[in-house]
């Protein structure tokens, strides 16, 4: 584990802050003029797109355009001198002569940190498959026959990709209880989250790869909350899987939190029951140790945390997820996003969705202020927490939050 890494920028140095000089994520900000690309140091933010237009930094020109997928097209050899040289000038014997670039983050509003090209969701923890198979099938056929060989997946909708901070409005849709005789439409009412990690796929590829391979391919990581509507997909899903249940909203964090800044928390994967084959095994560890909580807050009440995790009990890494989508050819492209699955532990009290939490509606949630939640009502603001923590700093990501507004009229 490496040690804090100390800059000319005092709040960088701080144990509480998210974005210590070991961490330097990217994303995209404004003051009231255009988006443009910066890395987030202590409480400020580098304006990196200021100081490549004044000579300060070559990125070839790519942070002129108010995202950071042109950057990433460059590949990974230019993305570790980038950071290297920022890392060298932020230092604590660093360039104190770039404070004029620092812009106060309460000074500024984020935007989307990059352009999502597709969107595909996994349901890669295993905690979390056994839960919902157990509720709909019972534990003896929890898992489905394939999950403990392949990375189950779907593709979902990039164009339902949101910034944290965006409110999500209740999905409208067809329902059928399983004593109706013909199915209703109107608003969900079994309206969820899922916590999750989103993988940035930072270089395109048009053919198989392999899991080393896909693991140099990823740019970074962000929070993503994959919002489900849960009685909406249990009557569409069958046979083809998710669909407009899943296509309300995906809502994910403001940071690009780089593959390189979690280097020194990889970690291996869990225990197979089975053995996997020769594609999809890993040569090393490829998953990391990264600390997760959610919170509830009803509508003008404080919230409350109803679960805490880790990402490092998945199944499947995003490096075999990347490397299994691609088995067929399909190609990939520069700002695909991977969603990990719900990342659930195996306590109560560490599962990533409230239809595990309350399992199936059977248990309500017990809220700060005494309220009781199945699921998310009109109002609730959910958030997802999460940060990697070394010795004396961390990791963070931004917090990835939600409100849910009430559905559209009929």
């Amino acid at each position: 584990m490496t040690d804090l890494k100390r800059s000319w920028v005092d709040s960088a140095n701080s144990a509480d802050t998210p974005f210590p000089l070991n961490n330097l994520p990217y994303g995209v900000f404004s003051t009231g003029g255009e988006p443009r690309c910066g890395t987030a140091i202590g409480d400020q933010i580098l304006d990196l797109a200021a100081m490549e237009a004044d000579g300060e930094i070559d990125a070839g020109g790519t942070l002129q355009t108010g995202s950071w997928n042109a950057f990433m097209a460059q590949g990974n050899k230019a993305w570790a001198a980038f950071r290297d040289t920022l890392t060298e000038r932020l230092a604590e014997d660093g360039d104190e002569s770039l404070s004029k670039y620092l812009v106060p983050q309460t000074d500024a509003t984020l935007h989307m940190p990059f352009t999502v090209s597709e969107y595909t969701d996994f349901y890669a923890g295993k905690h979390h498959a056994f839960n919902v198979g157990t509720m709909f099938r019972g534990p003896e056929n929890a898992l489905p026959p394939n999950w403990l060989h392949i990375p189950i997946g779907y593709n979902g909708r990039a164009s339902s990709v949101v910034l944290s901070g965006t409110d999500v409005i209740r999905p409208n849709g067809q329902l059928k209880g399983p004593d109706d005789e013909m199915p209703r439409f109107g608003p969900s009412q079994r309206f969820d989250i899922e916590l999750e990690m989103g993988a940035i796929v930072g270089t395109a590829s048009n053919g198989p790869i392999s899991v080393a391979e896909a693991f140099e391919n990823i740019f970074g990581y962000v929070l993503l909350n994959d919002w489900s509507a849960r009685d909406i997909q249990a009557w569409e899903y069958q046979p083809l899987g998710p669909f407009q249940a899943k296509a309300t909203a995906t809502t994910i964090s403001p940071w690009i939190v780089t593959a390189a800044a979690l280097e020194p928390f990889r970690t291996s994967t869990p225990e197979r029951e089975k053995p996997l084959l020769d594609y999809l095994k890993e040569p090393g560890p490829m998953l990391y140790d990264i600390d997760l909580e959610v919170t509830m807050a009803p509508d003008g009440g404080a919230e409350t945390t109803i679960t805490r995790t880790n990402y490092n009990v998945m199944y499947y890494s995003a490096a075999q997820q990347l490397a299994h989508h691609t088995t067929s050819g399909c190609p990939m492209r520069v700002g695909d996003l991977l969603g990990s699955g719900t990342i659930s532990g195996e306590t109560k009290e560490s599962r990533g969705s409230l239809l595990e939490l309350s399992w199936g509606g059977k248990e309500p949630v017990e809220l700060a202020n005494g309220e009781t939640r199945t699921f998310i009502q009109d109002g609730d603001t959910l958030t997802l927490k999460g940060a990697a923590h070394g010795d004396g700093y961390q990791i963070g990501f931004g917090d990835c939050v939600g409100r849910l507004k009430p559905a559209r009229e009929v």
